[in-house]
């Protein structure tokens, strides 16, 4: 968003003009001037003000349908986020169950197995810091980061897959 255009819904907001400053982030600028005819300066004084808020009580009807367009748009926008959000832990899950109804060893203990190695090798560097033997911290930091993402993967994931059969059932 333009900085003119932010200072402006923020000056509207704090002048009570809630509903034209929610016109505006839904259809722009330019879109409300010309429905109303009227020219909305970019940085407005208390005669502009008044006037808008005249606009404003005169409109108030078409303001709000414009701020319901605007809260359907955002209600969208979440709608879409939550489906991609709902489809990456399918598809998780589905990987995850394809990987369990395998007969090859690795693929059912791949995930255990990265967990235990990472695991291994953080407690190796940082046995060797006892030892005060020389390690670069950014294997360490990497090696801790790797250990973060494997651990919530593995065990965050089963919390997710119980919730999920939970909310599936109701």
């Amino acid at each position: 968003m333009i900085p003119i255009v932010a200072s402006l819904l923020g000056s509207l907001a704090e002048n009570g003009l809630g509903l034209l400053s929610s016109a505006l982030q839904a259809k722009g600028k330019e879109v409300v001037e010309n429905t109303f005819g009227i020219k909305i300066p970019d940085n407005p004084n208390s005669e502009d003000i008044a006037k808008l808020r005249q606009l404003q009580y005169e409109h108030e009807e078409r303001l709000l349908e414009l701020g319901i367009e605007k809260a359907k748009m955002e209600l969208a926008e979440l709608q879409v986020i939550a489906d991609v959000s709902k489809n990456e832990n399918n598809n998780v899950t589905g990987r995850w169950s394809a990987d369990m109804s395998s007969d090859s060893y690795l693929s059912k203990n791949i995930r255990p197995l990265t967990l235990i190695f990472i695991l291994l090798a953080y407690f190796t560097f940082a046995m060797l810091s006892v030892f005060e033997l020389e390690t670069r911290g950014a294997y360490v930091e990497l090696l801790g980061q790797w250990g973060m993402l494997v651990m919530t993967a593995y065990f965050g994931s089963r919390g997710v897959e119980k919730v999920m059969e939970i909310r599936s059932k109701k």
